[in-house]
């Protein structure tokens, strides 16, 4: 039976320490995480099961705070816990500290980095559907461990909320919980709903959730709402919590201009006053996990052994088809790998894995931003997951991939269909941004390969690799040009054409690879020779290899890519030379608004064709 009367008493602690360390820091968001005090006190100290002494043990329940700037409240709820200390607290925001003003995995209880608002749904999808795929073993009684997400009545107004919450409702998630916190201020003025609970009830369960109101300030109602967890029958579970933004603080509560300011050591003195008397010695207690499934959590590395491919030299095969049947392979010897797909997987061909492993597969439908956070909730767990879509289709979800690398994301992107050379389709569909956009991500690897055989095992190193990667696939078949003997790896290249007496080094990948082959055999009969260097890593790119072959061909690069010229390979390959003036570097990429038409009309538009090649080349000589 709870105690109200030591959860009261908890939550005074709670405010007390919330209102302490940003009025140290001078900065923070004390108010929004006033407004939640009260029902994370519930949930932590009533009803979470997690071991604080082992954080990442797959017993524990996972708890969210998508809401990030609430992250006083976060602090506040493990000092309270007894698991922080005072010096730690009032370091809170600043240099060096683990407490930062949105949590993130430095900290050592955060599984990820919020504080982008909307995006912690879609991450608890993730972790839920990976929980209950992991505990529904034959025959047995695990209880499943919670995912609990708090969100803030701001964040809803973001189409990636409801892109989660769609998913969750179709996987049946009755593990998520997501707790509504419904304080009526934004940011800046009210919310688009205010108050007006019963919208967001309506809205929630027209999705398939089961929702319940309570006024996130009363315990006997808090503690009735969280006595429905695990009682919902294959439905998530919604708590909409009406509260009050800068509850506790009379001259705080309900007012505007408040949002993101912290309190001066005056009005402190006043709201301590109006808090009363604070039991500094009292200790929230966390139950530990209730279930002792013995699985494991596995983070290290892992170095598959050789995947022989089936690929002949000379074969057309198209790069996305590559990619599928390499993850077949791959998913035969780790069942941590997972797929993911946004309602393409017979154009991705991750089809091939899903049809194989259907357990290990998850249909995210044209929902981009869900799957980006559904697949780092499941990386948190251990799993190692292939998200797949069209690579313009990625742009949607950027916000989603570079909150990713905050939170150490072990996910591999994969983009099909990319570049002019997808044919008539026309510039919608034509990723033409990717390089660029998942270069600038922080950590991230970008792998672009020319054939069949360098897919599957760029594919393998993309698996092996932990951290975040992005590897593009192409829409045309390409021929085979490597053998099944040939290495790639993270950081390499290829030199695919060479002679003694290369005149210039042409860097390119993926399809103008293959039009750069072309190009120096043309040029050779003719008695030009031509470097050709496959640079499949375009981050981090082959620096060592790149300035060997500038040294040996007379100072002079061109770079061929399908993509723009902002950001792609020509950029990657220009901060090689960036200190090396001598070395004249020409970029060769889609200048012109692409149209539809035929794969071969639009590399010749482009300039990124072997006839361009060739006339290129002849033009610099």
């Amino acid at each position: 039976m709870a105690d109200a009367g030591k959860l009261e008493t908890l939550a005074k602690l709670v405010r007390y320490y919330i209102l302490r360390m940003t009025t140290k820091a001078g900065s923070g968001h004390p108010t929004s995480s006033l407004s939640a005090t009260d029902i994370m006190v519930a949930l932590f100290f009533e009803k979470l099961r997690f071991d604080l002494k082992n954080p990442q043990n797959p017993n524990n329940d996972r708890v969210i705070f998508s809401k990030g700037h609430a992250s006083p409240l976060v602090y506040a709820l493990y000092r309270a816990a007894g698991v922080l200390t005072d010096k730690e607290i009032d370091a809170y925001r600043t240099f060096g500290s683990e407490l930062e003003g949105h949590p993130n995995p430095r900290f050592k209880y955060a599984d990820v980095a919020t504080g982008s608002l909307g995006q912690g749904l879609a991450i608890g999808v993730g972790m839920s559907l990976a929980l209950k795929r992991e505990f529904q073993i034959p025959n047995t009684k695990y209880q499943i461990p919670n995912v609990y997400v708090l969100m803030g009545d701001s964040e809803t107004a973001e189409g990636s909320v409801w892109e989660a919450i769609e998913l969750a409702s179709y996987y049946k998630l009755d593990n998520l919980v997501g707790i509504c916190d419904v304080n009526r201020l934004g940011q800046s003025q009210e919310t688009m709903l205010g108050w007006n609970i019963d919208t967001y009830k309506e809205r929630i369960e027209a999705f398939g959730w089961e929702a319940i109101v309570c006024d996130g300030h009363n315990f006997e109602e808090i503690l009735d709402a969280l006595s429905r967890v695990g009682n919902t029958n294959g439905k998530p579970l919604a708590i909409i919590a009406r509260t009050i933004k800068g509850k506790g603080v009379s001259f705080l509560e309900d007012k505007e201009g408040w949002h993101g300011k912290a309190l001066s050591e005056d009005d402190l003195e006043k709201a301590l006053n109006e808090l009363g008397e604070i039991d500094r010695q009292i200790r929230g207690e966390i139950v530990g996990p209730v279930s002792s499934i013995k699985y494991q959590v596995s983070r290290k590395n892992t170095k598959y052994k050789i995947l022989n491919t089936k690929y002949k030299l000379g074969e057309e095969v198209a790069t996305r088809r590559a990619f599928g049947e390499a993850l077949v392979e791959l998913g035969k010897i780790d069942e941590r790998i997972v797929v993911l797909d946004a309602e393409v997987k017979n154009s991705t061909y991750t089809e091939f894995f899903m049809d194989k492993f259907p357990k290990r597969s998850f249909e995210a439908f044209i929902a981009e931003q869900a799957m980006a956070g559904t697949a780092l909730g499941m990386s948190k767990l251990g799993k190692i997951p292939f998200a797949a879509t069209f690579a313009a289709f990625w742009t949607r979800a950027y916000d989603q991939i570079r909150m990713g690398a905050y939170s150490t994301a072990n996910v591999k992107f994969v983009g099909s269909h990319a570049g002019v050379s997808i044919g008539e389709d026309g510039p919608s569909q034509m990723g033409l941004e990717d390089f660029s956009m998942f270069r600038s991500v922080f950590g991230s690897v970008v792998l672009c390969p020319g054939d069949a055989v360098s897919t599957w095992k760029l594919t393998q190193a993309a698996a092996e690799y932990e951290g975040l990667v992005y590897m593009r696939t192409n829409r045309p078949a390409t021929p085979v040009i490597y053998s099944q003997s040939e290495e790639f790896k993270v950081g390499g290249s290829k030199v695919v054409r060479f002679s003694q007496k290369d005149r210039l080094t042409i860097t390119a990948c993926g399809v103008t690879l293959i039009e750069a082959i072309k190009a120096s055999d043309e040029l050779k009969k003719e008695g030009i020779d031509v470097r050709v260097i496959d640079a499949y890593s375009i981050k981090p790119i082959d620096e060592v290899g790149l300035k060997k072959a500038a040294k040996e061909t007379s100072n002079l690069i061109i770079t061929v890519e399908d993509h723009y010229p902002e950001g792609g390979l020509g950029d990657a390959v220009l901060n090689v030379f960036s200190n090396e003036p001598k070395v004249k570097i020409y970029k060769m990429a889609v200048y012109k608004m692409p149209m539809s038409g035929k794969p071969q009309e639009l590399l010749d538009y482009e300039g990124i064709s072997a006839r361009a090649i060739v006339a290129k080349i002849k033009e610099i000589l």
